[in-house]
């Protein structure tokens, strides 16, 4: 009988398990799970602390769903060494588990830079997980002055999450815009309006040089007082478990389109992962959850002898911040298509008779569409284009390829 292992608990796992599953009812699969909660949806995480979610629909998959999959979950548990010649997994308790192939799925940790005082700040957080996010609503009982380092995806999901329980918020970071891995200048402007018309306050091309207490010196020679400070700063993939049994690693675990890492019998998936941007040809880190579960069930079909492949692989983010939608896929390089409307902008990007990127924030009706033409390398020959740029309408493409995608809907 197979034995496959999975290390991490989150939407990679899950899609191992259902991959593993649809190849061998009978294996026995172990999933090693650092966090103690059952699979939950991380990015709800913000909506939980703004009361508009709660911990029973937290979950990402149904309470049965282990048990229905046949497996055994270890909690509270993580792995300290794998044995690819003997290959077991022995976990940071001394557990020593066999395998016949192996998950690494473990995700990514936030990335604190060395600030000079940092100890001395009581009450200091991340926000990468729900029990980060059980803390933070803990803190903030009461109104408190929040100190968010950080203007990315997650400081400004933070913000959110935070703003109607604090007294301020203040985000500070040294790019000049938001978002600023995510949107352009021009874009950013527009979001950071909206951020800024909800009460959130921007210190931009700014960062904090040094902490004392609950106040922070700032680069730029300001101060900033707060009673909570939450470090949002990046993430780095959880690559050092991968790495000491000899996989390859660059900023992730180097996988190849069937989440085999360099060594064989070891799989890779999830945010700890460097796969190949399928919009530039790349090798990059796609910590986003679609690619999560896909390249998981990939991993997982080929572990129980089965074959699959995962190589359209995209960077996107489909999110929203009080309201206002912003969505975004692939590369921004080529010839830039651009709308802008009040309070929004649409920017499409081509190259080489493909769409290789966009950006869309306001209206982000039928963006799918937008993703697909990315993901299947589609030859912009062989659709209507310009009706494309002005709609996403599936009256773009010929009769014959509405038939056999959509159905013949329009």
């Amino acid at each position: 009988m197979n034995e496959y292992i999975i290390i991490g608990n989150g939407v990679a796992a899950v899609g191992c398990i259902e991959g593993v599953r649809s190849q061998d009812a009978e294996g026995r699969i172990t999933v090693i799970s650092k966090e103690r909660h059952p699979v939950y949806c991380r990015p709800l995480i913000s909506y939980y602390l703004e009361g508009k979610t709660d911990l029973s629909r937290m979950p990402y998959r149904d309470e049965d769903f282990y048990e229905k999959s046949g497996c055994r979950v270890l909690y509270g548990l993580a792995s300290a060494q794998i044995d690819p010649a003997k290959q077991t997994v022995t976990t940071d308790d001394g557990k020593t588990l066999s395998y016949t192939s192996v998950c690494v799925a473990t995700g990514s940790s936030p990335f604190v830079p060395p600030i000079a005082g940092l100890d001395t700040v009581p009450d200091k957080f991340s926000f990468m997980t729900l029990d980060d996010a059980l803390a933070l609503e803990e803190a903030t009982q009461t109104p408190k002055r929040v100190l968010i380092v950080g203007a990315g995806l997650i400081g400004l999901k933070c913000a959110e999450g935070l703003h109607a329980r604090a007294a301020s918020i203040t985000v500070c970071d040294l790019a000049d815009h938001v978002l600023p891995s995510i949107l352009d200048a021009d874009c950013a402007s527009i979001l950071q309006s909206h951020l800024e018309q909800n009460g959130i306050r921007f210190m931009l091309s700014d960062t904090v040089e040094r902490f004392d207490g609950c106040t922070a010196h700032m680069r730029s020679g300001g101060t900033v007082d707060f009673d909570v400070l939450v470090m949002a700063v990046g993430v780095r993939a959880n690559t050092a478990l991968a790495k000491g049994c000899g996989c390859e690693t660059n900023r992730g675990v180097l996988v190849g389109d069937n989440m085999e890492t360099t060594v064989s019998g070891i799989y890779a998936a999830g945010d700890c992962t460097e796969g190949t941007d399928a919009s530039c040809g790349q090798k990059r880190v796609l910590a986003i959850l679609p690619n999560a579960y896909m390249q998981g069930f990939t991993a997982g079909v080929n572990m129980a002898g089965g074959t699959a492949r995962f190589d359209n692989a995209i960077p996107m983010n489909a999110i929203s911040f009080f309201g206002l939608h912003v969505m975004t896929a692939g590369t921004y390089d080529g010839e830039l298509y651009e709308e802008k409307t009040d309070g929004g902008c649409k920017k499409l990007y081509t190259k080489d008779d493909l769409l290789k990127g966009f950006i869309l924030i306001g209206d982000t009706t039928r963006a799918g569409l937008y993703t697909s033409l990315i993901r299947e390398r589609t030859s912009l020959q062989t659709i209507n284009f310009e009706l494309m740029k002005k709609v996403a309408t599936s009256a773009a493409y010929s009769s014959e390829k509405r038939k056999r995608s959509f159905g013949g809907v329009v």
